[in-house]
């Protein structure tokens, strides 16, 4: 068995599902997988995105301020915030019942948390983030004329998009460590937590979406993790990807994780926010390591059996 470790777990977007009833069903198998690591001793913090959840949200209070003038449109960082909540209101019923099922009186505590963010930041001119659900070309030229931003993602249709400014602050990653060293399960940082930005004593909400893996990466480095684990729809990263000459990557240097991403070998809208963020967790300290790989491989990755491993 590996050494026990201080684990942050960033869960891809298949482990939510898209709609309600989809995500039910979907953090059940996800929190069977999240279990094993913590019967193998592993302090685990757990963190997820929220790109389908938070645009419906918003999409929701938008149509219902349409129709109804009493009724307010919700900052982004609300719809964050709302969220975390019902995500995390799934998820760590499932992570309680999973370790229950497996002999383990573990509380589950899912955490309200805000990333602050530079209002300087140049991602708040030029908006990248896709939230919410896919649209036709028709429905996407239709909503561009009501002033959205859209853009193709990934050839699976049209997604809005708001701005993606880099995290730079857990505002509660003290009450992430005190958890953990209480022995607890944490569920933080989620949809990249709540963008805030900080003017003295007052944080003020800032209309974006931080990415998830970017946070997690901040996160794993201010709470002294071991290793950050980025989850994905793949088992590893490849270069070439879908090309006759794809390579699957056992093991990157930082050195080698800047030449590819030098070369742009990871897609923009998929595996480059998550090499990036793998690579600056890595470079944070030393003996700190960044894994890439399926949910289901997550135990055998830390064992160094799969996944693509990013170290100095």
């Amino acid at each position: 068995m590996a050494k026990q470790k201080r684990i942050v777990l960033a869960l891809g977007g298949n482990a939510l599902g898209e709609g309600l009833k989809e995500q039910m069903a979907a953090v059940r198998t996800t929190a069977k997988a999240v279990a094993e690591l913590i019967v193998q001793g592993h302090e685990v913090v757990v963190t997820h995105g929220n790109g389908p959840q938070v645009g419906m949200i918003n999409q929701a209070f938008e149509l219902a301020a349409k129709s109804d003038a009493h009724t307010p449109m919700l900052p982004m960082s609300v719809c964050v915030a709302l969220s975390q909540g019902y995500i995390g209101y799934d998820l760590q019923n499932a992570l309680r019942e999973a370790l229950r099922d497996r002999g383990i009186d573990k509380p589950v505590a899912t955490l309200i948390t805000q990333v602050t963010v530079d209002d300087d930041d140049p991602a708040f001119a030029t908006p990248t983030k896709p939230i919410g659900s896919f649209f036709t070309a028709e429905e996407a030229a239709a909503l561009q004329k009501k002033g959205f931003k859209l853009v193709e993602d990934a050839g699976r249709g049209y997604r809005r998009v708001v701005a993606s400014p880099r995290p730079v602050a857990i505002v509660e990653k003290d009450t992430v460590k005190a958890l953990l060293d209480a022995g607890q399960v944490v569920i933080t940082v989620g949809g990249g937590g709540i963008p805030v930005v900080s003017h003295g004593n007052h944080l003020q909400g800032a209309s974006a979406v931080i990415d998830k893996d970017w946070a997690s990466a901040r996160l794993a480095e201010q709470i002294g993790a071991d290793m950050l684990i980025i989850l994905t729809a793949v088992e590893k990263v490849a270069i070439n990807f879908g090309r006759p000459d794809q390579q699957w990557l056992d093991r990157l240097s930082a050195a080698d994780a800047r030449r590819l991403i030098a070369q742009e070998q990871f897609a923009k809208g998929s595996m480059l926010p998550k090499v990036e963020a793998a690579l600056a967790f890595a470079e944070s300290k030393e003996g700190r390591t960044s894994l890439i790989t399926l949910l289901e491989k997550a135990g055998d990755g830390i064992e160094g059996k799969t996944g693509t491993v990013i170290a100095l």
